[in-house]
């Protein structure tokens, strides 16, 4: 292996165990009044199951890894655009996204954050109930991480730049004139139905062939049930394939 494509590796593996804290460990974030802090446990953390206090991401290793496959194949299979996340936390995997594109020296391609950064809206009475039933706005004092502190922690990294645009406010609000105009790599976070049938509904024509979608919370049974209506709903039969117990990707046809 050439000695630059080796630094590259090394890279990017070692901002992943910085993006996950594998290294120092956060403890985990209760995510209710009832739930006893167990501690910091590799395995949680690695598999994305935590919520973690401190670390930057918490997509966990495997779906990093995931992260760096797809983003790697569109550069090498030059599939043209841009990379998204729709659901940004603190930012991790956008800044690795940013990371994979510095590591291989590519200048014509913008990683886009796209996030309410105010964490998860309250779903209405005549929202999906699978929405409803999660009730995920009322953990807003974790889930919410504002602009400024993403901005931030892309800088900590030294990759705030100008291959970076960010995209503030709700998805059915900012995606449908979103100035994206070709995507090769599509990356859903955003937990409720509506959030992912509004990421693929505006987004998903924009990807091209060969590129990637994936799923972070593919999981879980609402975010599930919008991917399948959407994928029924417009012909598309390329195979999902499983990153985890949580997430899942495909590659769009040609």
């Amino acid at each position: 292996m050439p000695v630059l494509e080796t630094a590259a590796n090394d890279y990017l593996d070692l901002l992943k165990k910085v993006l996950t804290n594998v290294i120092y460990r956060d403890p985990p974030v209760a995510r209710s009044k009832y739930q006893e802090d167990s501690g910091f446990e590799l395995a949680q953390r690695a598999r994305g199951n935590d919520w973690p206090s401190s670390a930057h991401t918490m997509v966990g290793l495997e779906r990093l890894d995931n992260v760096q496959h797809c983003v790697e194949t569109v550069l090498a299979d030059d599939v043209p655009g841009d990379l998204i996340e729709t659901g940004v936390w603190r930012g991790g995997v956008c800044i690795f996204m940013r990371a994979v594109l510095r590591a291989h020296g590519v200048r014509d391609r913008k990683v886009w954050a796209a996030d309410s950064f105010q964490g998860m809206p309250e779903v209405p009475a005549q929202g999906h109930p699978g929405d409803r039933r999660v009730r995920l706005h009322e953990y807003n004092e974790v889930l919410g991480v504002s602009l400024d502190t993403v901005r931030r922690n892309f800088a900590t990294y030294g990759l705030l730049d100008d291959q970076v645009e960010f995209l503030p406010g709700w998805f059915r609000d900012t995606l449908p004139s979103a100035p994206v105009e070709r995507l090769s790599v599509l990356r859903l976070d955003g937990d409720l139905y509506e959030s992912t049938m509004d990421s693929l509904a505006h987004l998903y024509p924009r990807l091209s062939p060969g590129g990637f979608v994936i799923v972070d919370d593919y999981g879980l049974p609402a975010c599930r049930l919008a991917v399948a209506k959407y994928r029924a709903e417009h012909g598309i039969d390329d195979p999902i394939e499983s990153i985890d117990e949580w997430g899942a990707y495909w590659r769009r046809g040609g």
